[in-house]
């Protein structure tokens, strides 16, 4: 019940198909009882010469229309039925993928991308095979099974049928244990696949550093004990799975054996006839199937109400952030503000930024410099809204930004993170990501911008090179002079430039900050680098060390104060001259 519990929205959605299709599978049962009973009476005909050529032509055509009209109704049911199969895992991948977008960075640290590629594969195939294949056996058990023994009490002798079914309670207990079981090793044989998942994606992303480091074969080893352990689990589900359908046979067999010897007796003594006998064990050979039907659909329950369980753990999982009840509107962010802004990462022991305040307001850039882990990335973060913060650290024009939509606060911000995300597709496709109805003209001005004109005019199908997956393509600097193409492209209220510079000579590096300060004039940014002459032209520069501010202030202030800056760019200075 689990199961039709986590799925009744789509059962109560979709129930006027699975009527028609229900129904049809009842109709179809109950005409293929009259085929046993046409045949039991020929033949009793015949046993007592009673059968002529008109009366066969008859039976004969009635079983020949019969079977034709069966069969447009079995392809009837079988199309609504599966097409519901189809369309819920359509239903729950959508589900799975919009949930996965509003989730924040801590749900990705709790949950693998290989156990959610195993949900989105594996465990919502499982669900639709039990919304489909799961309904056909049931109703294939219940209506089937009912309509034969029916026909078999009507038409033949409720004796007969008594004796012959005696053995099947011993099925309903044997395949309960076995159900039980095949849920276990389903579970672990899923979490199984997600590890396998897992190692195959750090082993076909990193394929460049294994090879550097000669590792090929260690990584192919290692990838055969999983896939080895994935292969041992799965066995033991199917050694399960094969244990139903002998065991259904062996009872059934029993029953055969019942229904022959006794049904033998019974005609021997005139309770029934030979055709009566003859249409009995055609409905006990009908009955078969139903049985079968029985075992597959505790196997497929099993796998789906599983599968349904860890897929509903995964959707009944809500963001770290919410929005406030009643949001405020703001149509500007004219000022960012942080007060004491202390923060500490879910699962780190030690907070990441302590007591950071600095005022921004808007057309003004902040420069963030550091060592690296000093926390310039993670100041970045917490204009993106990636995680809950204490209330009234961060404001924008004045107001507390958990009083701000989430989705208002992203609308601002154009953001260049240090790993860049790079689709499979064209130049173009990347940098028209956040716009993609932006013209050609608005492109090529993007491209100018990010000084990566040239770099295209060189590459023999221009804008329409394909990268290949995560830019495999492009060079750092060229991955780098994308992704700011891209962010500049949309003109945001707030640019975000998270060492994106550092993959670039110093002569293009210029040449990009100069195209930004000319293009975002009266617009508010923010960049944290390593290379101090990216943010020599700041409004403001703020100096982290382990997460708190230790020096701030102008470049010709910080210069005059004499400490970690002043010592970073004189040896950066000097390094850049010694190249030349």
């Amino acid at each position: 019940m689990s199961f039709v519990n986590r799925l009744r929205w789509f059962f109560k959605d979709r129930w006027g198909s699975y009527v028609l299709a229900v129904s049809i599978m009842a109709l179809v049962s109950l005409l293929s009882t009259v085929p046993p009973s046409l045949i039991g009476k020929t033949v009793d005909h015949i046993r007592e010469g009673e059968l002529t050529s008109s009366g066969l032509t008859q039976t004969v055509l009635l079983l020949i229309g019969l079977s034709l009209f069966l069969y447009i109704m079995v392809y009837i049911w079988i199309t609504t039925l599966f097409g519901n199969s189809a369309l819920v895992e359509k239903v729950l991948r959508g589900r799975l993928l919009a949930n996965l977008t509003r989730m924040t960075p801590a749900f990705f640290q709790r949950n693998s991308t290989g156990q959610l590629m195993a949900l989105a594969t594996n465990d919502v195939l499982a669900i639709g095979q039990t919304a489909g294949y799961g309904v056909m056996t049931l109703v294939n058990t219940l209506v089937g099974a009912s309509v034969v023994v029916i026909m078999m009490i009507s038409l033949v002798s409720y004796k007969l049928m008594i004796a012959a079914l005696i053995p099947l309670p011993l099925l309903a207990v044997v395949i309960s244990k076995l159900g039980k079981k095949v849920r276990t090793r389903f579970l672990d044989a899923q979490a199984s696949f997600g590890k396998m998942n897992d190692h195959a994606l750090e082993s076909i992303s990193g394929i460049r550093v294994i090879r550097s480091y000669v590792q090929e074969n260690d990584d192919l080893y290692a990838f055969n004990k999983v896939t080895t352990d994935v292969m041992l689990k799965n066995k033991r589900v199917s050694i399960l799975n094969a244990l139903f359908q002998p065991i259904i046979s062996l009872i059934v067999g029993v029953s055969y054996t019942i229904g022959i010897g006794y049904g033998s007796y019974l005609v021997f003594q005139d309770e029934i006839s030979l055709g009566q006998l003859i249409s009995f064990n055609i409905y006990l050979g009908m009955l078969i199937w139903p049985m079968i039907s029985f075992g597959e659909f505790i196997n497929v329950l099993q796998r789906g109400s599983a599968s349904a369980d860890r897929l509903d753990t995964a959707l009944t999982q809500k963001p770290d952030l919410k929005d406030s009840d009643k949001p405020i509107a703001i149509k500007v962010p004219t000022r960012i503000e942080m007060k004491r802004l202390t923060f500490t990462y879910p699962t780190a022991s030690q907070p990441s930024l302590a007591d950071v305040s600095f005022q921004l307001e808007r057309g003004q850039t902040l420069g963030i410099v550091g060592k690296t882990g000093s926390g310039k990335s993670t100041l970045l973060k917490q204009l993106l809204r990636q995680y809950p913060l204490d209330q009234k650290q961060l404001f924008i024009a004045g107001v507390p930004v958990e009083q701000i939509a989430i989705d208002q606060m992203r609308r601002w911000i154009a953001y260049v993170p240090q790993e860049h995300l790079l689709l499979s597709k064209t130049i173009r496709d990347n940098i028209a990501l956040g716009k993609p109805n932006a013209t050609s003209a608005e492109i090529a001005h993007a491209v100018q911008m990010a000084s990566f004109t040239e770099d295209i005019a060189q590459m023999p199908e221009g804008l329409e090179t394909v990268v290949g997956e995560n830019g495999v393509m492009l060079s750092g600097g060229q991955k780098q002079r994308l992704a700011i193409a891209r962010a500049l492209l949309i003109d945001s209220e707030i640019l975000l430039l998270d060492d994106s510079l550092s993959a670039v000579d110093a002569r293009t590096e210029s040449r990009i900050l100069h195209h930004i300060r000319l293009a975002r004039e009266g617009k508010t940014t923010f960049i944290s680098t390593h290379r101090l002459s990216a943010v020599s032209h700041a409004d403001w520069i703020i100096v982290l060390n382990e997460g708190r501010i230790i020096e701030e202030g102008t470049h010709e202030e910080l210069m005059l104060f004499g400490g970690w800056y002043k010592e970073q760019w004189e040896r950066q200075q000097m390094e850049a001259s010694l190249e030349e």
